[in-house]
């Protein structure tokens, strides 16, 4: 029905507010596609979480930039967002308000994603249920770890993965 990574991703955008997450999931699912089919949709997707993100850590400049652009590919990428169980009128609507509001330096608010598919809405309020959050409840702007987790995360997996990549691409010009 739909890729267990968008599921994910919806859990994490309106469970746990996890906005980082959000774009962690969705691009590596966008990067596993064979050859990097450019499915603008999951790159739109990606960067709704990374404004609201950056909005909520009140860096207006950052979340204005990904809102403009995720509000630019999801006028453009209609028909795949529809297929994704979400209303992509509704979605261009909320998305064009939220650009002004970060224009006016408004605070964050919690945003919800327009799905229209009510089999897709149980599916994530289940899953929440799962992992121990509910579904649809607005951030918890005291949660200093959500405010800032780039800074905060454990960051050797990354690291480890740079320095493999880096020993990669040195064997292959010596060999």
């Amino acid at each position: 029905m739909y890729p267990k990574p968008y599921v994910d991703f919806l859990v994490h955008f309106h469970g746990l507010r996890d906005y980082f997450e959000c774009h962690e999931i969705l691009e590596e699912h966008w990067k596993s596609i064979p050859n990097h089919d450019p499915k603008k949709h999951w790159v739109g997707l990606i960067q709704i979480a990374v404004s609201l993100y950056h909005q909520r850590r009140q860096n207006y400049s950052g979340a204005l930039r990904m809102m403009r652009s995720a509000l630019l590919i999801i006028e453009t990428e209609q028909n795949e967002i529809e297929a994704l169980g979400l209303d992509a009128n509704q979605l261009q609507e909320q998305l064009s308000k939220r650009v002004k509001d970060i224009e006016n330096k408004q605070p964050y608010e919690s945003f919800n994603l327009p799905i229209k598919d009510k089999r897709l809405i149980t599916l994530c309020e289940a899953e929440c249920k799962n992992i121990g959050c509910t579904y649809g409840l607005p951030s918890d702007l005291k949660n200093e770890f959500l405010l800032h987790k780039h800074t905060l995360r454990d960051r050797q997996e990354v690291i480890d993965e740079r320095l493999a990549q880096k020993n990669l691409r040195k064997k292959k010009r010596e060999g």
